[in-house]
């Protein structure tokens, strides 16, 4: 259900009180006065279905061809066209022992971007990526596009150009340019 906040009080009781506005009376007919498990986040358009599985079917076949593992193809195809994990407006750098292989890891994405030695130890700093279920329409497109054309390097076959231009026409419909949305490109 999509609608929009209007207002937000407290009772005389101390509670506080949501209004929403919808368009969907039918989904809420019939709650009056039950406990409900409520949910409100942003509404961000949806990119194509397929699109995150897309990009991971040709991470399995590029894995599969260049004899690495899944996890570290991702994080590198992630690294090179996905999106850094941003807070406080800066990327979010992490610092690690060099011993432990990030790339090969599923729980968190990172890209390894230098090296430092502290008192005899060798550390290695990686910037986060954000999951790819998370990226808006314009953001799976650069993951997508970037992901394909390493994918044809390697004579994967891949979606005809006019499946990716269909695809893409699709994830455009909606998309609207973000402030602050900067390209891992432009961070290195």
């Amino acid at each position: 259900m999509r609608g929009k906040l209007r207002e937000i009080s407290r009772s005389f009781e101390g509670q506080l009180r949501v209004t929403f506005e919808v368009d969907a009376v039918d989904e809420i007919r019939g709650m009056d006065d039950k406990d409900l498990d409520i949910t409100a986040k942003v509404h961000r358009e949806k990119r194509s279905l397929n699109a995150n599985a897309y990009f991971h079917l040709l991470v399995d076949k590029m894995a599969d061809k260049l004899h690495v593992s899944k996890p570290r193809m991702k994080n590198m195809l992630l690294g090179r066209y996905g999106q850094r994990e941003i807070t406080a407006e800066k990327p979010l750098i992490i610092t690690v022992l060099s011993n432990i292989d990030l790339l090969e890891r599923e729980d968190i994405h990172c890209i390894p971007v230098g090296y430092a030695s502290l008192q005899g130890k060798d550390f290695t700093h990686w910037a986060v990526i954000r999951p790819s279920h998370t990226y808006d329409t314009h953001e799976m497109s650069v993951l997508i596009d970037g992901t394909v054309e390493e994918a044809k390097e390697l004579d994967i076959e891949t979606l005809t150009p006019r499946q990716l231009e269909e695809m893409k026409r699709l994830w455009n419909q909606y998309y609207r340019p973000k402030e602050n949305v900067t390209s891992v490109a432009d961070m290195m």
